[in-house]
């Protein structure tokens, strides 16, 4: 209920701060978002049979950069963290904390349909990243595990923006995240971008 209202009240400041066609429709563009990271995993392979099942979320954010070629069509790259994760667990009489992280680059080529001042968009692209986990028992005082993997996979979503002031460009959107190692990840997204 809170992102139908987040985008509702995005959508109304739009229409109310008279958006008109910024002249600026090709061109680069700088900007960062936070968001939430929501995860589960079964079956946690570095945790053997200890550990079943994370579900959890965490607070995102990112920053990006890119070149639009038109109203259209739009490159972009990303340095995206997604936060840190983490569940209590038991197991075999003893408790603790998993916590698995992720951060890295992801290249975007993104499509864009202007709707008078609002634009619907959908993206696609890779993410090249880093996959910390870590398990802490509490009777043996504290870490007993780390891992840390590189990997990459594929990720897409889609959104709605809108530009306030000819440059300054709002969008909420939501991400997927195709990845191996994950059996469920996604994160939704408020970010604003400045379009030279």
């Amino acid at each position: 209920m809170k992102y139908v209202l987040a985008a509702a009240t995005l959508l109304a400041l739009g229409c109310g701060a008279n958006a008109a066609r910024a002249d600026n429709e090709r061109g680069f563009y700088v900007g960062a978002g936070v968001g939430q990271f929501n995860v589960k995993i079964d079956d946690i392979d570095d945790a053997d049979e200890a550990i079943e099942r994370l579900d959890d979320d965490d607070a995102a954010w990112k920053i990006f950069a890119g070149y639009r070629f038109n109203p259209y069509i739009a490159l972009e790259a990303a340095y995206i963290d997604f936060g840190r994760p983490k569940s209590r667990f038991a197991a075999s009489g003893s408790s603790g904390d998993f916590k698995v992280s992720l951060d890295g680059f992801a290249p975007y080529l993104i499509g864009s349909l202007p709707l008078g001042p609002v634009e619907v968009f959908a993206k696609v692209g890779y993410y090249y990243y880093d996959v910390k986990t870590s398990i802490d028992l509490d009777d043996l005082g504290g870490n007993v595990f780390r891992s840390k993997k590189s990997d990459q996979d594929f990720l897409y979503g889609a959104g709605v923006g809108m530009t306030f002031f000819d440059h300054l460009h709002a969008r909420l959107e939501y991400e997927k995240i195709e990845a191996d190692q994950l059996d469920d990840a996604d994160a939704l997204w408020l970010s604003g971008a400045w379009r030279f």
